[in-house]
């Protein structure tokens, strides 16, 4: 689908919702990213700024970073999505937040806007009932972190339409990222499979097995993965690795998604990965 200037808003200033603002704005489109928390934009701005000054000195950005930081608003009201062809929401995974926030934009947004969201592992379907007309809501899965990963899952509700469907792809092909179509199911297929391997790799270290570095090097160096489970789960949020299984494990019912009681202990102590500066790995400031 082809983008007027200043019609995508991204709902959600997270790691999330950043990362997706800064693709649309290196493919060229300007975009208003929404977030209630002031502090949580200007860090949303200072992150997508660092982000692409790394991507220039490596000579990955065919712009000057300033230039596509331009074309970022940065707002703390739904009324910036008004207007918007295209809204996607990124905000934490949380069904009952995410369902008011599409009861709420359901009177806002343009009756032929592409609304879509983010989430990771929470019914499209239901999604699309609470924003009211589903035919042309879906679910458009980046992946994290978002500027470098190339898949997009592209999950249609029971009553997404095919016109709905056709337009993410096409848009999701126009962002440089390959779109995989999915169906509607707990998880769709990324998390589905990463989840129980992320909840086992917590499982050995609880046990003993090996360290977290023992653990990871392992994955890395034995089943050819470029990052290890836990500095994974680090890079994710062990927050959001939490609530992702803990969908799963609902809405599934099989026990190898129940949460590993070391994840839920590392959450109350405040170790939430990288986005806390301590995981399973420290991480400097």
């Amino acid at each position: 689908m082809t983008l007027a200037p200043g019609k995508v808003a991204v709902i959600g200033a997270g790691q999330m919702g950043a990362g997706i603002a800064q693709v649309f704005a290196q493919a060229g489109h300007e975009a208003a990213v929404v977030d209630v928390a002031p502090a949580q934009l200007q860090k949303a701005r200072s992150g997508i700024a660092a982000s692409i000054e790394k991507l220039s000195a490596k000579g990955k950005l065919a712009e000057p970073p300033a230039q596509v930081l331009g074309r970022l608003r940065f707002e703390e009201s739904l009324e910036a999505c008004r207007s918007s062809q295209v809204v996607i929401e990124a905000a934490p995974e949380s069904e009952p937040l995410k369902r008011d926030l599409f009861a709420r934009l359901a009177k806002i947004v343009p009756a032929d806007a592409l609304v879509a969201s983010n989430t990771s592992s929470i019914s499209i379907t239901r999604l699309g009932a609470a924003f009211g007309d589903a035919p042309r809501f879906l679910g458009i899965h980046f992946m994290n972190p978002v500027p470098l990963m190339a898949l997009v899952e592209v999950i249609a509700g029971l009553a997404t339409s095919e016109a709905t469907v056709q337009r993410a792809l096409s848009l999701v092909r126009e962002l440089g990222k390959t779109p995989v179509l999915v169906r509607d199911a707990p998880g769709f297929v990324a998390n589905r499979v990463l989840m129980p391997m992320i909840n086992e790799a917590v499982g050995a270290l609880a046990e003993g097995v090996s360290d977290a570095a023992g653990i990871d090097t392992i994955m890395k160096l034995g089943c050819g993965h470029p990052m290890g489970p836990l500095a994974l789960a680090d890079l994710i949020g062990l927050d959001t690795c939490l609530s992702i299984l803990e969908v799963l494990h609902k809405e599934i019912g099989d026990p190898r998604y129940r949460p590993h009681p070391l994840l839920r202990r590392m959450i109350d102590a405040g170790r939430l990965g990288r986005k806390t500066g301590q995981g399973f790995f420290p991480y400097g400031a």
